[in-house]
């Protein structure tokens, strides 16, 4: 008993000095660790904000809306696909995006790829028109994998947008839809006609 005792004494100043001569490497793991905590803290803190955004029963206003700059706005889109059950809801907007602004699987297994376009004047405001949704259908389904590809606007769309978005099988989202969305509670897919079976 005494011999292990001597020896486990003898274990743990030979452990302390070896640390003592090899300071940096607990040093570079306490570093790691901390690293490692923030990144925890961060995903835990962002998880408890969008269940802060769901439990609220997330609802805009189109003034709340209209006020936004354009990369609020997909941001705000982004939060109603969390809002309606879309738990991987992502704003990819930017620079070479490729013509998709938020991405969001529902929970019904569907992907949706949606453009977002944002008029500081609303209504009054120019109309989109059919180059944008060329991009958007050039794009959302070979590029982005999309099941479901959305174009939406606080503002309107030309005579010309509606009937080629029908023939491309593009959802178009105006502002008097877009108010029935954002004021809730429906999720935007029981709000479009058409849209794909549940995979």
């Amino acid at each position: 008993m005494v011999v292990g005792l001597v020896l486990g004494l003898y274990a743990v100043g030979a452990a302390v000095r070896w640390l003592a001569e090899h300071w940096w490497i607990p040093a570079g793991c306490a570093l790691v660790a901390a690293a490692v905590g923030a990144a925890w803290w961060r995903v835990r803190a962002e998880r408890r904000r969008w269940e802060a955004v769901r439990a609220a029963g997330l609802r805009m206003s189109l003034d709340e809306l209209d006020a936004l700059h354009h990369t609020r706005f997909e941001h705000a889109v982004r939060d109603l696909m969390y809002r309606d059950g879309c738990a991987d809801a992502v704003r990819t907007g930017g620079r070479g995006d490729n013509g998709a602004d938020v991405k969001a699987t529902d929970p019904h297994g569907r992907h949706w790829v949606i453009q977002c376009k944002h008029r500081a004047a609303g209504w009054d405001g120019a109309a989109i028109g059919t180059p944008d949704l060329h991009v958007l259908n050039g794009t959302a389904r070979q590029v982005h994998g999309a099941d479901v590809v959305v174009l939406v606007t606080n503002g309107r769309f030309s005579r010309n947008a509606a009937p080629f978005a029908r023939s491309q099988r593009i959802h178009l989202v105006d502002r008097h839809l877009l108010a029935r969305w954002a004021a809730g509670p429906q999720p935007l897919w029981t709000l479009l006609d058409h849209v794909p079976p549940a995979r």
